[in-house]
């Protein structure tokens, strides 16, 4: 498989691009900084260079042409502010269905957040980047993709275990990134997970079991 990474050059972009080049896929690691091409190369991908808040969906589809799946891992960051929310964490995702459509790529991972919700009030940056990542998730659910969106709970650096709680709504807790980008590998390589939408935090179940009973 060709995965397309937004967002690889981020912490769970890099452990994802790994997994994947690991067990033979090609990595194709969109990234904004030049200097970021050696990390992402040390890791397994091919850097491609592109700025998701000023591309046009033509350039980007383009940039992927190759890719089978693509995945959102790109994200503002904890530092922005509001506007970055926006052109981001919503912007770039929607930018991101555009180019899969156009470049074929129909498989589409999101890497949202839980508690994301496009109806969320308040104006407090954490409500904007909700509401931000709650729209982005119901443009993709409408967009004909072959998506599934992934609401981890709150990201540590810890190891990753393995196992985790994965259900549509789970009680708040933490996850490793390692554990994300696992989740996200297996989710490529499970067709029952096309159309769902889940949270998940860390917990007691082996991930590929633990998506399997929420495929049904």
């Amino acid at each position: 498989m060709v995965v397309a990474i937004a967002g690889g050059h981020g912490k769970i972009g890099l452990l994802l691009t790994a997994l994947l080049a690991e067990r033979g896929d090609r990595v194709l690691s969109i990234i904004r900084k030049p200097e970021h091409s050696d990390h992402v190369a040390t890791a397994g991908g091919e850097p491609v260079l592109i700025d998701l808040e000023h591309a046009e969906a033509d350039e980007l589809a383009q940039a992927i042409s190759d890719a089978d799946a693509v995945v959102f891992a790109a994200g503002a960051g904890p530092g922005s502010g509001a506007a970055r929310k926006e052109t981001v964490d919503y912007g770039a995702a929607v930018l991101l269905v555009k180019a899969a459509h156009i470049a074929n790529a129909k498989r589409y991972v999101m890497i949202s957040s839980m508690g994301a919700d496009a109806e969320r009030g308040g104006e407090d940056v954490f409500d904007v980047y909700q509401r931000a990542k709650g729209r982005a998730d119901e443009e993709l659910a409408a967009s004909g993709l072959e998506y599934t969106i992934v609401r981890p709970g709150g990201l540590t650096d810890d190891s990753p275990t393995g196992l985790v709680e994965i259900a549509p709504a789970v009680e708040r807790g933490e996850i490793p990134r390692g554990d994300v980008a696992a989740v996200i590998a297996a989710c490529l390589a499970e067709p029952k997970t096309i159309g769902q939408t889940f949270e998940v935090v860390s917990g007691e179940d082996q991930i590929e079991p633990a998506l399997a009973r929420l495929a049904g």
